[in-house]
């Protein structure tokens, strides 16, 4: 089980963006998930439900994406030094 199958879209924060990745063209989308909620009954899904259905609308793609967490504010400088 990855984390993509126990997180559903509601769980999700508002300002949360997810990164999609197209696996044929790599294109690279953000979305929110307001997105991802304008369609009816997304909101109840998986996010490897959403991932499985989601297609690269890039010229002549159709290629399936690869989902990734962005997770900006938790990112932090290496503070270290050599002992």
């Amino acid at each position: 089980m990855s984390w993509k199958s126990q997180i559903q879209v509601r769980d999700l924060e508002d300002d949360q963006r997810l990164e999609m990745i197209c696996l044929k063209c790599g294109r690279l989308v953000y979305i929110k998930k307001a997105d991802i909620c304008k369609k009816e009954g997304y909101e109840q899904l998986y996010l490897d439900e959403v991932e499985r259905r989601s297609r690269c609308r890039g010229k002549g793609c159709d290629g399936r994406f690869r989902m990734a967490m962005e997770r900006l504010k938790e990112l932090s400088g290496f503070v270290g030094g050599i002992a």
